[in-house]
């Protein structure tokens, strides 16, 4: 029996491919509409939506708005300020750039001369030099260079170093501090979302430390994915939500991958199998579910997230709104409240390793005051005989 293609009507099939270029272009309308208009809201549904931006030209355009770029603006008075930069002093973590931008773009583009290639990196090179001599308190990590080469490939020259700064200021801030200690106080969120929504699932893999996710929670996935349509999909989605939506895209795709995760039973292998991204990975449905996954389960419904810094870019970007306004100083001024949190706990860790360390010292000196207080009583003394006993051992 003959097929029901085989039948369509060529005016049919006119009529549909009609039907889909005027889909597209409404779409395109629509971007470039919220875009003209700042419409934050607007661009965060469509981010989420099939497609995303659809294309890098009106991703050039979205990104910025959503960053809290005025484009046009820097464009025009980019050409004076060009260059200048190259005039402040070396940032001190310059050496493992230069290391890691000779081993950039090997995923993509893949249809460039080595001509081409090393002008991208030396361009690499500039752009993350720029960012980090601007803003020299931030703290360079191994993989900063695959998220910055995604933007390098998207937005002209004079956007890059304005929107690479605020994405890393106001973003991913939390990543360029001294420790990475608050990047895995956020890892901490990726088991409560799989207790809330798998509770075998969460039983299986508490053996692992959330580790696993670290490199693709700091990098936004750009170090694992490898596909350039399938990494600047995922952009538009993370640059477009709040910056935890990250856990929530990461959680969903464990989710996706239940049964194979279930039938591994050692440690190593599951830590081994959630670090690596399986090559069919369909993004357009992981965004999609993640986005239902946090309206279900906003984080503010999770035991760790009372455990987050009131400083963390997990909580300044909680209104996207609120993120547009923000400068670069209101960053800076986020980012030394966090160092100064972090010099606290480290304090405080100091203080009770070195308690711990002398605790037999310090409890007979506690027995002695005790006694001489309470007059030696034989009560006190029996009492301290056998709490002695029990702390040397």
């Amino acid at each position: 029996m003959a097929s029901t293609e085989e039948h369509q009507h060529p005016e049919e099939s006119q009529a549909d491919t009609e039907s889909s270029v005027s889909a597209s272009e409404y779409e395109e309308a629509r971007i470039l509409s919220a875009c003209e208009r700042h419409d934050i809201e607007e661009l965060r549904v469509l981010a989420i939506g099939p497609g995303g931006f659809l294309s890098d030209q009106l991703r050039s355009q979205a990104w910025p708005v959503l960053l809290g770029i005025d484009a046009n603006e820097i464009i025009n008075g980019s050409t004076e300020a060009s260059g200048s930069w190259r005039q402040l002093p070396r940032h001190r973590d310059e050496e493992q750039v230069k290391l890691d931008v000779d081993r950039s773009f090997v995923y993509y583009p893949n249809d460039n001369s080595q001509a081409q290639l090393d002008e991208k990196k030396s361009e690499l090179s500039d752009l993350i030099k720029q960012v980090l001599r601007e803003q020299p308190y931030l703290c360079y990590f191994q993989g900063y260079h695959d998220i910055c080469q995604v933007l390098l490939l998207v937005l002209p020259a004079g956007l890059r170093a304005p929107a690479m700064s605020r994405l890393s200021v106001l973003r991913i801030r939390d990543f360029m501090l001294p420790t990475l200690a608050p990047a895995i106080v956020q890892l901490r969120l990726i088991p409560d979302l799989l207790r809330a929504v798998d509770e075998s699932l969460f039983q299986h893999l508490s053996r692992n430390e959330p580790y696993f996710a670290l490199s693709d929670t700091l990098t936004m996935f750009a170090h694992n994915v490898q596909r350039y349509s399938d990494i600047a999909r995922l952009f538009d989605a993370l640059i477009a939500r709040e910056q935890v939506f990250s856990i929530y895209v990461f959680t969903q795709i464990v989710l996706r991958r239940r049964d194979e995760l279930l039938e591994h039973e050692e440690p190593d292998m599951l830590h081994f199998t959630l670090s690596k991204l399986p090559p069919d990975l369909d993004l357009e449905a992981v965004i999609t579910e993640a986005a239902l996954l946090f309206d279900r389960h906003p984080p503010e419904s999770l035991r760790s997230w009372r455990h987050i810094s009131s400083a963390s870019v997990l909580k300044t970007t909680r209104d996207p709104k609120a993120l547009s306004r923000q400068s670069l100083r209101d960053g800076q001024e986020l980012f030394k409240k966090q160092v100064r949190e972090l010099r606290w706990a480290e304090r405080q860790q100091k203080m009770v390793q070195t308690v711990w360390a002398n605790r037999t010292l310090l409890f007979t000196i506690l027995v002695g005051v005790g006694a001489i207080y309470l007059r030696k009583t034989p009560a006190w003394a029996g009492l301290a005989a056998w709490m002695t006993r029990f702390i040397r051992n």
